[in-house]
C-alpha cells in the first residue's frame, strides 16, 4: 500500500484479507480514520484516502472538482484490488466514494459502500452548502458550525481559522459545485449510517438513496449528531466488522437503532 501516495494505513500490521477505504469528511484529516484499526483488529486493514494537497501531501498541487478526485482514487484502489475491499465515506467523503464507486463497480472484490451522514447525491448540493461555500472569514465559519465538527478554539480563534480551514472551505465549494449524474445503479449493496440527531440528513433525504443500487440499501442510525462517532466510533467500525465478516446483523433491518459504545 505505501507504494501509492493516495493511501495511508498501518504498515506494520499483518496482512489482512480485506480492506476498508475510508474517505473524510470536508476539511477532515484522513489520519484520524488509522485510530479505528484497533477495532477492526485482524478482519480488515483500515486504509484512509489522501488526495493530493492534504495530509503528507501538502505540497502537491489539490484537486479542485469531485470528478478529477473520484478519478484518481478510483484508479489507485483498481490498482491496489487484491483482496476484497469496501469503501466508507462521512459526509463529503460519503459524495466522493458514491462517485468512486461508480467507476470500479466491476472490480471483483469490491462488495460493499457504506455512506455516512450524507443524503441521497440526487438530492445535492443542498441550499446550505452552496450558500455556506459562498461565505468567507467569521461568516463561513459560524455557518460551518451548523454541521458540528469544528473545536471551540478554532471557532474562537480567527487565526486558527485562516491556518485551519482553507481545505475545509475548498471541500465545501466542491460539493456546491458537484452534479449529480443519472446512471444505471451500483451492483453492490449499499450501507447508510446517521446520527438521530443530525440536522444537516433526514430521512427523506435517504430515500433516494435507494434508486442507487440493484443489490439493496439498509439503514442503520445511531445516537448522536453529524459527526456521531467522534470519540467513540463503535456504531461505525461494529457495523463495519458486520459487513466484513458477513456476521448476523450484517443485513439488518431499515431502521436499526445501533447504539454508541
Amino acid at each position: 500500500m505505501s507504494s501509492s501516495p493516495w493511501f495511508l494505513c498501518d504498515e506494520a500490521g499483518p496482512r489482512r484479507a480485506a480492506r476498508v477505504y475510508c474517505f473524510p469528511h470536508a476539511g477532515g484529516n484522513p489520519r484520524s480514520f488509522l485510530s479505528w484499526q484497533k477495532d477492526l483488529g485482524e478482519d480488515a486493514e483500515v486504509v484512509a484516502v489522501c488526495p493530493p494537497g492534504r495530509g503528507p501531501r501538502y505540497r502537491e498541487t489539490a484537486l479542485t472538482t469531485v470528478p478529477d478526485l473520484a478519478d484518481g482514487a478510483a484508479a489507485a484502489i483498481a490498482a491496489a484490488a487484491d483482496r476484497p475491499f469496501l469503501l466508507f465515506g462521512h459526509s463529503f467523503g460519503a459524495v466522493l466514494a458514491f462517485e468512486v464507486a461508480r467507476r470500479i463497480e466491476g472490480l471483483p472484490g469490491f462488495r460493499h459502500l457504506v455512506a455516512s451522514g450524507c443524503s441521497a447525491p440526487s438530492l445535492l448540493p443542498t441550499q446550505r452548502v452552496v450558500e455556506t461555500a459562498r461565505l468567507e472569514g467569521r461568516a463561513f465559519t459560524e455557518a460551518v458550525g451548523f454541521f458540528g465538527g469544528l473545536p471551540p478554539e478554532v471557532v474562537a480563534d480567527e487565526a486558527l481559522q485562516e491556518l485551519l480551514l482553507p481545505n475545509l472551505r475548498s471541500d465545501f465549494r466542491m460539493v456546491a459545485e458537484y452534479a449529480y449524474r443519472p446512471a444505471p445503479p451500483l451492483h453492490v449493496p449499499v450501507t447508510l449510517i446517521n446520527g438521530y440527531d443530525d440536522p444537516h440528513v433526514t430521512k427523506d433525504g435517504l430515500d433516494p438513496w435507494e434508486r442507487e443500487s440493484g443489490d439493496g440499501v439498509t439503514q442503520h442510525w445511531a445516537d448522536g449528531g453529524h459527526f456521531y462517532f467522534d470519540g467513540s466510533p463503535g456504531a461505525v467500525t461494529g457495523l463495519l466488522r458486520s459487513l466484513i465478516s458477513g456476521a448476523p446483523g450484517a443485513n439488518a433491518p431499515v431502521d436499526e437503532h445501533v447504539e454508541l459504545i
